[in-house]
This record gives C-alpha cells, sequence and structure tokens, in this order.
C-alpha cells in the first residue's frame, strides 16, 4: 500500500493566480489521491483571503508561520502535514497526472527517504526555447537540465518544484534553513540543496530517489527568458553553493558540480561548435556561447561570496 501524502504548495504573489489554481487542481486531478493539499501563503494577506474565499474548500489555505521566504513557507507546511510523505509543487507547475503515483513508487524500498521527479520547462509565447539558451542551463528556471539522469537513479538533491521526503526525514535533519531559500523575486535558491545534503550527512545510508515518469510542467515568465536573468541567477547559483559549502562542507556541496562542469558542459560547447560549422550558421554558437559566460558568473559569485567569507572571518580572527 502507498503510503499517505500531503502536498505543499506555496504562493506569495497574486500576480501568479491562474498558475496557482492550476498547480492545486493538478494536485486534485491525480490518479492516485493526495491525503491533503496543503496552500502556505508566503506575509501576503490580500492572496490568502483570495485563497480561502475563492479556492476549493477542501485544500487547507494557511499563512507563513515562519520567517518571509520560501523556506520558511515550506517549514510551514511540513508542520502542518499529516501524510506520511511530504512532496512540495510549485505555485507555477501543474503536476502531470501520474506524478504523485509515480513519486510513491519509489518508496517501496524503506531506505529511501526521498523521491524527486522531471521538470519540463513551459515556455512563454509561443512556447519555444530562447534560440540562445542552452538546455543544460534550464537549471536557471528550475527545469531538469541535459546531466541529469535519463532513467531512475540515485541523486544527491532534488529540483524544489518536484520533490517528495518521508515525514521521518524532517523529525531527523530538521526543514529547510531560512540562511538560504528564495525570498519573493531574489534569483537566490538552493535551500532543497542543502536540505537534501544535511539529510545524507544526519542519516547515513539515506537514498535520494530520482523518478523521471514523476512530471511536472513548470512554467517559465517571460522576465526569466532574459539574458539579465540569466546572468543574475547564475551569479546568485553560485552565491547560494558558496554558502551551502560553508553549512555542509566544499566537498558535499560540489560533488555533483564537479561532474557536470567537466564533463556535461564541455561537450555542450563543443556540440554548439559544430553544428554552427557544419550549417554554416554562426548564431547557432549561440549556445555555446551562453554556456561558457553561465559557468563564468556562477563561478565569479562562488568565488567572489567564498573570499568574502575567507576576508570576514581573518578579521574576526
Amino acid at each position: 500500500m502507498s503510503p499517505t501524502t500531503s502536498v505543499v504548495v506555496c504562493a506569495y504573489t497574486e500576480q501568479r493566480w491562474d498558475l496557482l489554481r492550476a498547480a492545486v487542481a493538478s494536485v486534485a486531478a491525480q490518479s492516485v489521491p493526495a491525503l491533503e493539499t496543503i496552500l502556505v501563503i508566503d506575509h501576503n494577506d490580500e492572496l490568502l483571503a483570495r485563497c480561502r474565499a475563492e479556492l476549493d474548500p477542501a485544500v487547507r489555505v494557511l499563512p507563513n508561520g515562519g520567517t518571509r521566504g520560501l523556506s520558511g513557507a515550506r517549514n510551514t507546511g511540513v508542520a502542518a502535514a499529516n501524510g506520511e510523505v511530504i512532496a512540495f509543487l510549485d505555485d507555477d507547475a501543474a503536476a502531470e497526472p501520474g506524478w504523485l503515483a509515480a513519486l510513491l513508487a519509489g518508496y517501496a524500498d524503506r531506505s529511501v527517504m526521498g523521491v524527486g521527479g522531471r521538470a519540463t520547462p513551459v515556455w512563454p509565447g509561443v512556447g519555444a526555447r530562447p534560440a540562445w539558451w542552452p538546455p543544460e542551463f534550464d537549471w536557471v528556471v528550475g527545469c531538469t537540465y541535459v546531466g541529469t539522469p535519463l532513467v531512475g537513479a540515485d541523486v544527491r538533491n532534488f529540483l524544489g518544484a518536484n520533490m517528495s521526503f518521508r515525514r521521518e526525514a524532517f523529525e531527523q535533519a530538521g526543514g529547510f534553513d531560512d540562511a538560504v531559500g528564495r525570498v519573493g523575486t531574489r534569483p537566490v535558491g538552493c535551500e532543497e540543496t542543502e536540505f537534501c545534503i544535511r539529510l545524507s550527512q544526519t542519516t547515513p545510508g539515506t537514498r535520494l530517489r530520482y523518478e523521471p515518469d514523476a512530471v511536472v510542467r513548470h512554467h517559465v515568465s517571460a522576465d526569466r527568458t532574459s539574458w539579465s536573468y540569466f546572468r543574475r541567477r547564475c551569479y546568485s547559483e553560485g552565491l547560494s553553493k558558496a554558502v551551502i559549502s560553508r553549512m555542509v562542507g566544499q566537498s558535499d556541496s560540489l560533488e555533483t558540480e564537479r561532474g557536470y562542469v567537466t564533463r556535461v558542459l564541455p561537450r555542450a560547447v563543443v556540440a554548439a561548435l559544430r553544428d554552427s560549422v557544419r550549417s554554416g550558421r554562426p548564431h547557432r554558437l549561440l549556445p555555446g556561447g551562453a554556456v561558457v559566460l553561465g559557468l563564468l558568473f556562477t563561478t565569479w559569485g562562488y568565488a567572489l561570496t567564498r573570499w568574502t567569507g575567507r576576508r570576514t572571518a581573518q578579521q574576526a580572527g
């Protein structure tokens, strides 16, 4: 028998109202029903009132009782949840009907403490990916990227838009740390990465399972397809990884990234160069250039934050 599941959705703005409604509706349409849907509103009284007035009464609508931001909102949802498994879905993502069933199938093995799935981007407008945007950097918009396993596999961490954990995971490792994580539109994240690493460190033998059949469609807003957002988000990723490396150790915090940087990204650059040469179309080199620049901005954010932290520690000493 599948474990009971609480699905937690966190929201902070009315600008995503239609997407939020679609996210909640997608949970109700699952082939395996959830025990409950919990919607946590992050310090927005108007949105809180609207959700309570207009959404299905079966949805539990709660205010964020913790620190403003996604980590605090998620922790509020965890504290209120009654399910044996707690799943998380973004307010701008819609789950496919078999999403929950695929997540829960991963818990057949008791050593599995968390299961995450695939997030496919839904691009704005005509739905076409920007010509210069490399699929290796789809993590910039919270989606599954080239380099993620193609089949079910154990992984270090999940995408925040599509993840779940046994209740015991939070009892053993605590909640999401609000020292990291998105607050409003600030493109800083990685709170789920830090939690997954901390869980594995706290409970040796813990397995986190990626199931590509657990699919959500993650909507990408137009403002997130600009070069300025791409650059800012890459820099912020480096900043976040530097903070996490101080929290959980550099080895664990960069274990996955080493393979990504040394194998996945060089292949992307070579492929873009080859495509440009063979087609005689120089613009096809743009994704390769975006890979190089994205890596540079991420590295800059990481290095600058590590250096600043080291200087602060030296001054304090």
